[in-house]
């Protein structure tokens, strides 16, 4: 018998790619800030791509831009640029120009896979530290679309619901 978690895609996809930046080097709270990043980022392109938002102006980016105490960098993590800042905590990737707080995506996590968490979690870290660091980098995004969720395509998909195969992310360990 299969062991699956009922689930969203967007928590699936912070807690892979917090699991694959901490594999890449990034401590945990580091981590844990880009994961969110990423699945933020993807979901807002999912939703321009959906119709569902509009693309900010270039000149709100730009004001935005003007307004940042500092200048961030990029961490490329599951083909995304993760804008991030350097704080007195350590590196934390940037929401709407302001750091991700580590303890909300935690609280986040345990809220979307309750008790399942830690399960879903090691079927992750397995499956990140069956491949050399150079490697997971480049087939991270690649290795969550094999294992996501599936769910309907388009509108319909959105904050839909799929199956989590945890024994399947373990069967793509090499």
């Amino acid at each position: 018998m299969a062991d699956i978690i009922r689930i969203n895609r967007a928590p699936v996809l912070t807690l892979w790619a917090a699991v694959v930046a901490e594999r890449l080097g990034f401590d945990r709270d580091e981590a844990l800030t880009l994961g969110r990043a990423v699945a933020g980022l993807n979901a807002y392109s999912k939703g321009v791509r959906l119709g569902l938002y509009t693309p900010t102006p270039a000149a709100e980016r730009a004001r935005r831009k003007e307004a940042r105490p500092s200048v961030p960098i990029h961490v490329d993590l599951l083909h995304r640029a993760v804008p991030a800042l350097g704080t007195p905590d350590g590196l934390r990737a940037l929401s709407h120009d302001k750091p991700i707080s580590p303890a909300s995506v935690e609280r986040y996590l345990e809220s979307k896979f309750g008790d399942r968490l830690q399960d879903a979690r090691a079927a992750m870290v397995r499956l990140a530290r069956s491949l050399p660091a150079g490697e997971l980098a480049k087939r991270a995004y690649t290795l969550y679309e094999e294992f996501r969720p599936r769910i309907p395509a388009g509108v319909r998909g959105w904050g839909a619901a799929g199956n989590l195969d945890l024994d399947g992310i373990v069967g793509l360990a090499a």
